[in-house]
């Protein structure tokens, strides 16, 4: 066969495409809920399908966990600019999307735990992680910055990893709230009020 001549793969049907995403909410939700180690059945009562369909989809644990950690990436990712366009003020999306990054931030760090055995794997879903939610987070602060609302002597990264360190241990104890310190340090960027 000429290289011309390969098949390029076919996307995926309109219905391959809902039962993947309702599958990978459904795991994520799991995982929450459950660990990463939970049964594929509780997954697969979540999504509402049978275990073929999660087999068909993801033939293992570690391709479902790959799939799940780079979901909830681009749901974060995609939230960014959603929130930017229909919050009242920069400041007000930035504060929901912290939320939303703490909540993916306590799910990631049982996904990333189950991956570390695979480094390589491991370093590429983190390389993910960094490229898809730097610049969406760097987005939201310079539109912050630029109304005037934060101070602008912090970057995404350092902000992202401040808000990674207060989570760390979030998915261990009940009484530690995550979401409520990860407030108070971007209550912390605000600018007093001009007088």
């Amino acid at each position: 066969m000429v290289a011309s001549e390969k098949r390029t793969p076919r996307a995926k049907r309109a219905d391959a495409q809902r039962n993947e995403k309702a599958l990978l909410s459904a795991a994520a939700a799991v995982f929450v809920r459950s660990g990463v180690d939970a049964p594929v059945r509780e997954v697969a009562a979540e999504a509402g399908v049978g275990m073929g369909t999660i087999y068909r989809h993801f033939p293992t644990r570690a391709d479902l966990i790959v799939a799940v950690y780079r979901h909830q990436v681009d749901a974060c990712a995609s939230a960014g600019p959603a929130l930017l366009a229909e919050c009242t003020s920069p400041y007000a999306a930035l504060a929901r999307w912290s939320d939303i990054f703490v909540d993916f931030l306590v799910t990631k760090h049982g996904l990333a735990a189950a991956l570390r055995n695979d480094q390589m794997s491991f370093d590429t879903l983190h390389a993910y992680f960094v490229e898809s939610l730097v610049p969406v987070c760097a987005q939201i602060l310079d539109a912050a910055i630029a109304s005037r609302e934060i101070r602008a002597d912090v970057g995404a990264y350092e902000l992202m990893r401040g808000i990674g360190n207060l989570c760390i241990f979030a998915d261990q104890d009940p009484r530690y709230d995550a979401r409520r310190l990860a407030g108070l340090l971007i209550d912390g960027l605000l600018l007093p009020p001009a007088t």
